[in-house]
């Protein structure tokens, strides 16, 4: 992948965000924890294709992880960390049989606006 389309995933990152950020202020609680989700993967590709020219197209996202370990940044284990609770939820969010409650929601925006922040500390700005 070339590394200038990491400007993409970084603009989907922060629509993604953006729609989070609304969706809390409406009180759509399973908004608010899809569009987390699609915000750190849209955030890990941007990473992923600045620093290293690759992106995960695979279906688990949980393997994506794996690639955080070929960055050059150091100690990113606590990122690795947030971006896999942030992931663990999909399924939760998107598929199970029950209610996404506010709580649930809040705690994801967090782990979500932490992982965004350092994704954009770790990437040039663009436009």
């Amino acid at each position: 992948v070339e590394k200038s389309d990491y400007e993409i995933y970084l603009k989907k990152a922060k629509d993604f965000h953006d729609t989070m950020l609304k969706a809390r202020d409406a009180g759509k609680w399973i908004a608010v924890g899809l569009n987390a989700v699609h915000c750190a993967i849209s955030c890990c590709d941007a990473i992923l294709v600045f620093h290293l020219g690759v992106r995960s197209t695979g279906e688990d996202h949980m393997h994506v992880a794996d690639l955080f370990t070929r960055l050059p940044q150091k100690g990113i284990s606590s990122e690795i960390n947030t971006f896999k609770r942030i992931i663990a939820k999909k399924n939760l969010i998107a598929y199970e049989n029950r209610e996404f409650h506010q709580t649930e929601a809040i705690d994801i925006l967090k782990l979500t606006e932490r992982f965004y922040s350092w994704v954009l500390s770790n990437l040039p700005t663009y436009g």
